[in-house]
């Protein structure tokens, strides 16, 4: 099994291709705040999927338009009216690219946003990005964790092997909504790319039992069971609603100030 990188190796860069485009930035325990209060304070693993990674923004403001069928158009800021998709690069970005290029590299700018012929109202978006990952670690590219969006339009997931594969950090998008404009805001994530080692996934995923009913449980699984949630209750029936997570956070506090001390 791989083992994971050294600490002395960063576990991710991220490579701005489009000057223009925000860099990427670290996901918000809050979800930009849309996670109510209570929430918020006492459910631990919500806030900590939400913050599992970094936010990954269109490089720029941008419209499409869906037909329905195999038409898609698309407008931007400036623009002289809406265009026809088919693969569109970011405006002036080519002749840029092929300025600071390699002379065997010049014309293969990645295209911005094309539209795909399948599925139907299928397209591609690029980030403005690359990104490469420590060795033994993927990325997953997928949604904002936990936070409001669109609903005129749904990324799919994938899962890339970044420490072997360097090229554009994009996605497939599916259009949902036709005859009317679908908005992408270039400081509003569309995109939340989470580290992944190599070693959770694949094969690995076949070491799995399933316990099929009650009565097979162990006498060590009544016991955490015990542990997790008899105790507490009855050492305070009226205790407040998230020890789970003050657990978890006074570990981490406890973590943070071992890695302080030794060094």
């Amino acid at each position: 099994m791989e083992q994971p990188a050294e600490s002395d190796v960063p576990l991710l860069t991220f490579y701005r291709f489009i000057s223009e485009a925000r860099l990427p930035q670290r996901a918000d325990r809050s979800a930009g705040g849309s996670i109510p209060t209570r929430g918020f304070r006492y459910c631990e693993p919500v806030t900590t999927a939400s913050a599992f990674g970094w936010y990954v923004f269109p490089p720029m403001s941008f419209s499409l338009m869906w037909d329905g069928g195999t038409d898609i158009v698309w407008t931007f800021k400036g623009a002289d009216g809406w265009y026809k998709l088919d693969a569109a690069q970011f405006p002036n970005f080519a002749e840029r690219f092929d300025n600071i290029a390699p002379p065997d590299v010049r014309g293969f700018s990645p295209p911005f946003l094309g539209a795909m012929t399948a599925p139907v109202g299928g397209i591609q978006l690029w980030s403005g990005l690359a990104a490469r990952t420590a060795p033994g670690w993927s990325l997953l590219v997928r949604p904002p964790a936990n936070l409001a969006r669109s609903q005129s339009y749904e990324c799919w997931e994938g899962l890339i092997e970044t420490d072997r594969w360097f090229g554009p950090l994009f996605t497939n998008i599916r259009l949902t909504r036709t005859n009317m404009p679908i908005e992408f805001d270039a400081n509003f994530p569309y995109l939340q790319v989470q580290p992944i080692h190599r070693s959770s996934y694949g094969e690995a995923l076949d070491a799995v039992d399933i316990v099929t009913d009650l009565s097979e449980l162990a006498p060590e699984d009544w016991d955490a069971f015990r542990a997790t949630v008899v105790k507490p209750i009855m050492a305070n029936p009226e205790r407040q609603p998230g020890h789970y997570a003050t657990q978890v956070r006074k570990r981490r506090k406890h973590k943070q100030k071992s890695a302080e001390d030794a060094s």
